[in-house]
């Protein structure tokens, strides 16, 4: 179904805390490494603060500009929920702002992804609950619908299926299939513990890149001795 409707969907299977938590602390660089490099939402999508993001979807598809279906997930959210909003990429008017976030910390939400506009910047940006959004504007939202609840939503150029497992830092967010956690999780662990090797080999001055001039040749890179010159002297 691609039209917005208006329905809400009250449940949908959430992954064990226990395989969220495996991913905190791990880069999402690291993560999406092991996911083809493929699985981070549009850059467009910046975190407001420095919250690092751990969570699972719960997702709203609402109408651009207009946060009625935003309020009724807040109250419906669990605590370890992502609240994941669906605008359309939408600017012309904020759908949450400092109120809204700080009704979501205190129930225990653990963030919100929004690819539209927020407002009230300066005071997202000393919070403790991360906040990812497109833009800020002092213009508020509507309250008229329509909309729907824990659906699959489009957003930065990758969708989110409620239950989804969300990893965000400075970065970006990843997207991460709660059947295929266990695997990506190890594979990550092992990126990092590889890049952790990488950075000592860096410090001593023993890291061997010799690699790349051999892949260069590969490729048919051709080096040649001599300066570049079309001046013709």
């Amino acid at each position: 179904m691609t039209n917005t409707g208006f329905r809400i969907y009250t449940k949908f299977n959430r992954p064990s805390r226990s395989v969220v938590e495996g991913f905190r602390g791990i880069p999402v660089a690291n993560i999406d490494d092991c996911m083809n490099r493929s699985a981070c939402i549009d850059a467009k999508i910046r975190p407001l603060n420095k919250a690092p993001l751990l969570g699972t979807a719960f997702t709203v598809k609402a109408r651009p500009g207009d946060n009625l279906l935003l309020y009724k997930a807040i109250e419906m959210a669990q605590t370890g929920d992502v609240v994941v909003v669906a605008v359309q990429g939408e600017l012309s008017n904020a759908v949450t702002g400092q109120l809204m976030i700080t009704r979501a910390k205190q129930r225990g939400i653990a963030g919100l992804v929004i690819d539209g506009a927020v407002r009230d910047s300066d005071a997202i940006k000393n919070m403790d609950i991360p906040v990812y959004a497109v833009g800020t504007t002092s213009n508020g939202p509507y309250k008229e619908g329509p909309g729907e609840i824990n659906v699959p939503v489009a957003l930065g150029g990758i969708v989110v299926n409620p239950g989804d497992i969300l990893v965000g830092d400075a970065d970006s967010v990843v997207v991460i299939n709660p059947r295929e956690a266990a695997d990506i999780m190890e594979r990550a662990k092992a990126v990092v513990a590889k890049e952790l090797g990488i950075m000592k080999a860096i410090e001593s001055n023993s890291w061997d890149i010799s690699w790349v001039d051999k892949m260069l040749k590969e490729k048919g890179c051709e080096f040649i001795e001599a300066a570049w010159d079309d001046r013709g002297y």
